[in-house]
């Protein structure tokens, strides 16, 4: 398991000064809004599923990762709702409070000492075997990223012989934080989710072929 990235001291300080529960908020009335772009273009079938609402102090990002494997390998990880610490270092342990796995499921995530936060309660809002998507919502929890939304696409790479995994996200900015240093702390939680989705699932293939 490779080490936690290493994140700004003042950043995890500000971050664990206090902690909240999440609500569910109204959708607000901004326009919409998406965290791609030029620079990683993906299918516009795709990139309608990343365009968010990003109401006053909340910011938005997203995060591409090239996977070495096919869709069917990657999305077979991806779409366990139940089971995030199966290529999620920060979580420590998950157990479904509700549902069975479909729309509605909400589950209770533990995550490893060492980060601001304790838990994380999470409602799973899409679900789409077919076109390869999830999304959740945070509900509450012992942490301060509130309002927290999550989408995580699929979608062959160009060549056809691999995945291209894109995962964007809204958030609150915290009290006594910047947008810059929200973006930063979360982004590099998701990055570092990714890379180790697509060793997994590129170690899986690569056993498989052999």
């Amino acid at each position: 398991m490779p080490s936690n990235p290493t994140m700004s001291s003042l950043l995890v300080h500000r971050i664990n000064t206090s902690t909240t529960n999440g609500r569910i908020k109204q959708p607000p009335s901004e326009p919409l809004r998406t965290p791609l772009t030029c620079a990683t273009p993906v299918p516009d079938s795709v990139a309608r599923q990343h365009a968010h609402h990003v109401g006053p102090n909340q910011c938005c990002s997203a995060a591409i990762q090239k996977i070495s494997a096919p869709i069917s390998a990657v999305w077979s990880v991806v779409r366990r709702f139940d089971k995030p610490q199966a290529y999620k270092h920060f979580v420590k342990s998950c157990h479904v409070v509700s549902g069975d796995g479909r729309v509605g499921t909400v589950r209770e995530v533990h995550v490893i000492s060492g980060l601001p936060a304790g838990n994380s309660t999470e409602r799973l809002e899409i679900l789409d075997d077919e076109r390869h998507v999830i999304g959740f919502r945070v509900v509450g929890g012992d942490h301060r990223l509130r309002n927290y939304r999550s989408v995580s696409t699929l979608h062959a790479d160009a060549d056809d012989r691999g995945t291209v995994v894109v995962e964007s996200y809204v958030v609150d900015t915290p009290p006594g934080n910047t947008e810059e240093e929200t973006r930063v702390f979360v982004d590099t939680i998701v990055r570092c989710n990714l890379q180790s989705l697509a060793q997994i699932a590129e170690n899986s293939e690569r056993r498989n072929s052999s």
